[in-house]
């Protein structure tokens, strides 16, 4: 005869079973999120009526991802600030030779967070802010093969950045079709090279502009590895007689590369073309390049310079600190002299736009680039404001001269 309690205790038993009483597979419930730890700040730079804030992300990023910064700085009678998503962040606005407190916050989903504790710092007249271009294409690597018929080779760039470095490994060789190489003008074959190179990542404004190119030194580099190297050894005497594209030097009369149909230096498409020695490198905007990079009509960073300033192609914002203004393409700040300098062959030899002299630099011309093709101003990589340079399609085309120190 059964057992009268079993029955209710097989009831309580399924009773539980279907509660998910007892079992090991209940829901943890969520984590709760919070609003982040108070960011520390590493270190501040006076600027000229400005400061650059070096900070580390909070401890705790309250269990959401921070989304981004706001450094404020605070006198007796001013206030500024400015947003980033990353270290560092200038703050510009600020009164020379006052006393500024400044701190930084840190934001995600939840909210704010309480503000680090403050660093004083004085703007000054003439100083220079460091800015950090760490974090930015630090890990930019590309290998593939160019079966572009006057290449047939693999093309390899790798960028890494170190604690105060960005460092070049690459063999020269574009990631983009070519011109016919040898050709008629240039009778140099592409080659590999062995490029090792290396740029500050914490570039600084020098006091002075240095002339940089050819034998003064590579300009800097495209993202693929492919040098710039703007100007041109070929020369001409003063009466335009004797004439050369490469060495020896002819005369003090430099010859332009691009802007100009009095020679052929056999350049293609790229404003590109290849040295006795093999390499293949920029003239000018690198359109190959950029195309692949498939932007359209947005600010594109394409190069760094050797100062370890960035350069982008073409585009860029109408007010230079605001980056919603339009986007227009941006030309360089040099026109053609109204006469030609004294000593130059006949302008009915050689067109103005000939020779490099033929050009001045006008302030305040074009979109208002300095004499090196750049200005500071906002960028998608740098909200917060960089010195930065620009590939252009008038003259200089590509800097012929950096604004930071070596």
């Amino acid at each position: 005869m059964p057992t009268p309690f079993i029955l209710p205790l097989v009831l309580l038993v399924l009773s539980l079973v279907a509660c998910g009483g007892g079992s090991d597979t209940a829901e943890t419930p969520q984590a709760t999120i919070t609003v982040p730890g108070a960011p520390t700040i590493d270190s501040v730079s006076a600027g000229d009526a400005s400061a650059t804030i070096e900070f580390s992300a909070p401890a705790s990023n309250g269990g959401a991802t921070i989304s981004g910064y706001e450094a404020t700085c605070i006198s007796d009678a001013n206030s500024q600030m400015n947003r980033g998503t990353y270290s560092p962040i200038t703050v510009t606005g600020l009164t020379n030779e006052a006393d500024y407190d400044c701190s930084v916050t840190a934001t995600n989903s939840e909210g704010t967070s309480n503000a680090s504790s403050t660093v004083s710092v004085t703007p000054t007249a003439g100083s220079t802010s460091v800015v950090s271009t760490a974090g930015v294409d630090c890990m930019y690597s590309y290998a593939a093969f160019n079966d572009s018929p006057s290449v047939n080779l693999m093309s390899i760039s790798d960028w890494i950045c170190d604690g105060s470095r960005r460092i070049l490994t690459a063999n020269g060789i574009p990631d983009h079709d070519v011109g016919t190489f040898p050709n008629q003008n240039n009778p140099n074959t592409i080659s590999e090279q062995s490029i090792s190179e290396s740029y500050t990542i914490q570039p600084v404004m020098a006091a002075n502009a240095t002339e940089i190119g050819g034998p003064s030194g590579v300009t800097g580099y495209v993202l693929n590895g492919v040098k710039i190297d703007a100007g041109t050894a070929g020369s001409c005497n003063d009466s335009g007689s004797s004439c050369s594209l490469a060495p020896p030097i002819q005369g003090d009369w430099s010859i332009e590369a691009l802007g100009q149909s009095a020679f052929n230096f056999g350049d293609d498409e790229n404003h590109a073309h290849v040295q006795p020695g093999g390499q293949y490198h920029y003239h000018g905007i690198p359109e190959g390049f950029v195309d692949k990079l498939n932007n359209g009509t947005e600010m594109t960073l394409i190069a760094w310079a050797a100062d370890g300033f960035p350069i982008y192609a073409r585009y860029g914002y109408q007010d230079a600190m605001d980056a919603s203004s339009e986007i227009i393409i941006i030309e360089g700040s040099y026109q053609l002299k109204s006469s030609p300098d004294a000593n130059r062959a006949e302008i009915s030899l050689y067109a103005m736009g000939t020779f490099t002299q033929d050009y001045e630099y006008v302030a305040g011309s074009g979109s208002d680039l300095d004499e090196c093709n750049g200005r500071n101003g906002v960028t998608p990589e740098f909200p917060e404001g960089i010195y930065h340079y620009y590939a252009t399609n008038s003259f200089p085309f590509l800097q012929r001269c950096v604004k930071g120190a070596l």
